[in-house]
């Protein structure tokens, strides 16, 4: 550990290589295109995602020029969910950061970028970054010259390239994991569109029949929560889904879990999650968002809690033909609350859907449940994989753990 050495986070980084979005009024929401050049935003950061909802113009993007994302840089949310980082890779589209994002951009000649990425996402450098926050309402993060203060350990950087080599090693699986899943559910999707969607553009098939959602249901019932609310520094129970961990087929966000006592789970006489359960959420900002759960993923027990809908069909229908006819539904329609919008059993039970011959339906399950399966063990081994990476994570930047170069 001889060679390594302590140092700011401002001195790895390039000449003005701290730089914050355009303020609201120097990028402005009308003069925002459906095409052109993207605004990378906060969810860019967030789910490392590449879709994007603005664009500007060449004009607007050449005034703006000083926020352009570059190859290497990092951009960081700023507001709300803070902390989260991305890396700009080199087949990224050139774009420019919204207002409430933060690009850091490395000097390679002292830094590996995906080093000081992992850092910045370690536990260690996520606090850091999150203590160095301000705000009493909405926390954000703080002002440069205190940013710029947080400590990086710094080995040489043969030594920085390798440690970023194995953890990129152990997310690249994640990565293609995650996109075997997204194939698996168009594939899935396709079938769908194809034998229950199409058929019907030029009338019912014969067999077919128009119904509501009422009729293909056995179960439609929400959860409850403990007298007096979770208690957030509880652990060792039984995890108790609400709106944030609904976000489809194997995409579970642990982080955000709460959990109920398994004496209260015990004495629950409705709400607990059974294997290939459709999960809707029922009430707020996310509302008519979708899950499934089954096969032991992502828990052996959990239950819901107010604020979800758990749906189980009837012998007319299985759980696979009814979680992709609600997919491709929009929900957001049966709103019944103009002030806080919600979704009620009766609202749900009365939307209009097509019912297909129970034939058709049944093979469809058959064809689409190792489809389901695959995507719920992918999903499995991500998290081990997850947990692998967060546990060298740690070690790899403290030198506990020492690579070969």
């Amino acid at each position: 550990m001889s060679e390594w050495k302590e140092v700011t986070l401002g001195f790895v980084l390039q000449d003005n290589g701290y730089i914050r979005g355009p303020f609201g009024s120097t990028l402005k929401r009308g003069e925002m295109r459906e095409s052109g050049i993207p605004v990378y935003e906060q969810k860019n950061a967030i789910y490392n995602t590449r879709e994007f909802r603005f664009f500007i113009d060449e004009t607007k993007f050449k005034e703006l020029s000083r926020f352009q994302v570059r190859t290497n840089d990092l951009i960081i949310s700023c507001s709300g969910t803070v902390g989260k980082i991305s890396i700009i890779k080199e087949s990224d589209p050139k774009g420019i950061i919204s207002q409430a994002l933060l690009i850091l951009r490395p000097d390679i000649l002292k830094i590996d970028p995906k080093y000081l990425f992992y850092f910045l996402s370690s536990k260690q450098g996520f606090e850091l970054i999150t203590q160095s926050s301000h705000g009493s309402v909405q926390v954000n993060i703080a002002e440069k010259k205190i940013v710029q203060k947080i400590p990086i350990p710094l080995p040489p950087l043969p030594e920085q390239k390798a440690i970023a080599e194995v953890l990129s090693s152990i997310d690249d699986k994640i990565e293609l994991l995650h996109r075997q899943n997204k194939t698996l559910e168009e594939m899935a999707m396709t079938l769908f569109r194809q034998w229950f969607i199409e058929p019907t553009k030029d009338g019912l098939p014969d067999g077919w029949e128009e119904g509501k959602l009422g009729d293909i249901l056995s179960i439609i019932e929400s959860g409850s929560r403990p007298k007096g609310g979770i208690d957030p520094n509880l652990k060792d129970g039984i995890p108790s889904i609400g709106a944030e961990n609904i976000n489809g087929l194997g995409n579970y966000d642990y982080s955000k879990t709460k959990y109920i006592s398994k004496e209260f789970y015990n004495s629950m006489k409705r709400g607990r999650i059974q294997d290939y359960d459709v999960l809707i959420y029922k009430v707020g900002a996310y509302i008519g968002k979708k899950a499934m759960f089954g096969k032991g993923y992502p828990f052996e027990k959990a239950t819901i809690n107010e604020h979800v809908f758990i749906l189980r069909g009837n012998n007319k229908v299985n759980q696979f033909f009814l979680y992709f006819l609600l997919n491709q539904q929009d929900l957001e329609q049966l709103n019944s609350n103009s002030v806080q919008p919600g979704l009620t059993q009766e609202a749900m039970k009365s939307f209009e859907i097509i019912i297909p011959s129970f034939a058709l339906i049944s093979r469809f399950g058959e064809l689409t449940k190792p489809l389901v399966d695959k995507i719920f063990s992918n999903a499995k081994q991500i998290r081990t994989l997850e947990k692998l990476r967060d546990t060298i994570l740690p070690k790899l930047m403290n030198g506990e753990v020492r690579v070969k170069v």
